[in-house]
Order: structure tokens, then C-alpha cells, then sequence
């Protein structure tokens, strides 16, 4: 008899011990909306969870990066676009300016128009990105080009912006070195920088043809080609930078892409029928309840047994 009793003791006691474990599973779950609510109740679910979690904040550390980037891309372009406005406007000047109409005191008025085009060019070229460093600055933060003494614009930064990461393994150059975009420009006579081109020209057209009428001539032949083969150099680096701009729209849409695919699979492991959570919390209750109420009725039974 007493073994008998001692065995119903223990078995209520295991139920009611297994009961008020899955009551408490069930509360988590109701509470928290979430069907693993620790490593126990599922572990491969857990493990998943654990890693699709990691897999979220890189790609939205990612996204953070493509809109940065994008962001980046767009300032160069509006920057790049004024550079060529303001070629073309020196363009048009030089091409007043070798109209044989024209005398030495017309040539100098548009010699003093395009040292002012130089100016702005330095502005564009010395442009501030939204994070506040210089927007062809390369690895600098400072500006990108100076000016020096004897009037001439000279590079100040320092090689290649850094690569921005887009991706596992993928990254983005969201701006280019104002050495790549505004020097090394060839129009037959040697590589020279935008700022060379037009200043030389504006300096000849200011010394008028008095010392030599076919040198002002050639200078103004050589200023022409020289701007269009800048119009040329800075149209391929706008081309550049519209490329990388569309690379990034591909990027953010399957960025968005796996975000949307990993919340499926999360909500999938993780997700939580509230109604047949609650439905089955009320009925483990109930059933816990009866346990209890049975083991203390098997308890003051035995008890009388064991007085009688």
C-alpha cells in the first residue's frame, strides 16, 4: 500500500511539474508573441533564428551603405553636371574669342570672364560631401585642390575615396579622386588639368596679339581643343558615376529582396498562433488545476491511512 501510494505521489507530481512547465512555455508565447522564446524549446529553430538575425543587421547595415553611397553618387553628379556647364559657358567664349572680329580689348574682357570660370570650377571641384569631407578629396578629408602663388591649381588630396561595402564581399566606389576627374585631360599636346586649360587661355587672351598675333592664334586653337577634350573627360566620368548609381538601385531592391525573404522565414520559425496558444495555455491550466486538485485530495488520504 505504502509503495503504491509513494508511486502516485511521485506520478502527480512529475505531471503537475510537466504541466506547469508548458504553462509557463505557453505564457512566454502569449506574452511575447513568439514561439521560441529560448534555445530549449527549439534548438535548430533557435540556431536558425540566431543567424537570420545577424543576417538582418549586416544587410541593413548594407542598405545603410547603398543609401550613403547613393546619396554620395548623386552630389558628384550635380557637381560633375555644373563642371560642365561651366565648360561649355568657357567653350562659347572661346570660340567668341577667335572670331577675327574681335580686338584685344573684347579678347581680354572674355580673358577676365573665364578667370572667374576658373574660380568656379575650384568651387565644384572643392565641393563638400554630406558627411562634411571633400567630395574628390580621394582618402583626404580636406580640399581637394588648391591654389597656389602663381595663380595655378595644384591636387591636394590623397588617392582613392575608400571603397564603400554594399555587400558580403561587394563594395563601391561612391566618388572619384578629383585627380582622376580633373587632370590627366589629353587634347593632343600632353595631359593637362582642367583648370590649366581654361587659365591659359584666359591669360593669353589677356595679353592680347600685340606680342605675337599667330601665338594668341594658337593659344586660342589650343584652348578649344583643350575644352573639348574636358567636356569629353568629364561626360565618361558622369557616365561612371550614372553606372554606379544604377548598380546601387539593383542592390537596394534585392537588399529589400532578402530583407522581406528573411522576415518570412522568421515569422515562419518564430511566429505564434496566439488563439491556439491561448486556447491551449487555458486548457493546460484547467488540466493542471485538476492535478493539483486530485493530489491534494490523494494526499489527505493518505494521510488518514496513516493516523487510522
Amino acid at each position: 500500500m505504502q509503495i503504491g501510494t509513494q508511486y502516485s505521489f511521485e506520478r502527480a507530481i512529475a505531471q503537475m511539474r510537466t504541466l506547469s512547465g508548458n504553462a509557463a512555455r505557453l505564457q512566454d508565447q502569449v506574452t511575447s508573441g513568439k514561439r521560441v522564446t529560448s534555445p530549449s524549446v527549439d534548438p535548430l529553430a533557435s540556431a536558425r533564428l540566431t543567424l537570420l538575425a545577424r543576417k538582418n543587421s549586416n544587410e541593413t547595415q548594407f542598405a545603410s551603405n547603398v543609401t550613403l553611397a547613393s546619396s554620395l553618387l548623386g552630389q558628384a553628379d550635380v557637381a560633375l553636371e555644373g563642371v560642365q556647364t561651366q565648360i561649355q559657358r568657357a567653350a562659347e567664349l572661346a570660340l567668341r574669342a577667335s572670331n577675327d572680329t574681335m580686338n584685344d580689348s573684347d579678347r581680354a574682357a572674355i580673358g577676365i570672364e573665364l578667370q572667374a570660370i576658373v574660380d568656379d570650377l575650384l568651387t565644384l571641384a572643392n565641393s563638400s560631401d554630406i558627411r562634411g569631407a571633400s567630395l574628390f578629396g580621394g582618402a583626404s578629408t580636406g580640399q581637394a585642390f588648391v591654389r597656389n602663388p602663381d595663380g595655378s591649381v595644384s591636387y591636394a588630396g590623397q588617392g582613392d575615396p575608400p571603397p564603400i561595402p554594399i555587400g558580403d564581399n561587394v563594395s563601391i566606389a561612391a566618388t572619384d579622386s578629383g585627380e582622376r576627374i580633373f587632370t590627366g585631360i589629353d587634347s593632343g599636346s600632353g595631359p593637362r588639368d582642367l583648370f590649366a586649360i581654361v587659365s591659359t587661355l584666359a591669360a593669353a587672351l589677356q595679353a592680347g596679339s600685340a606680342p605675337d598675333p599667330a601665338a594668341l592664334r594658337d593659344a586660342i586653337n589650343e584652348g578649344i581643343a583643350g575644352l573639348n577634350a574636358a567636356s569629353e573627360h568629364i561626360a565618361s566620368a558622369r557616365a561612371s558615376v550614372g553606372a554606379r548609381g544604377a548598380r546601387l538601385d539593383l542592390e537596394s531592391e534585392r537588399l529589400a529582396q532578402l530583407k522581406n525573404e528573411n522576415e518570412i522565414e522568421r515569422t515562419g520559425l518564430e511566429g505564434v498562433d496566439m488563439q491556439s496558444s491561448i486556447a491551449e495555455l487555458q486548457q493546460n491550466l484547467l488540466t493542471l488545476q485538476a492535478t493539483q486538485a486530485s493530489f491534494a485530495k490523494l494526499s489527505q488520504l493518505s494521510l488518514f491511512d496513516y493516523l487510522r
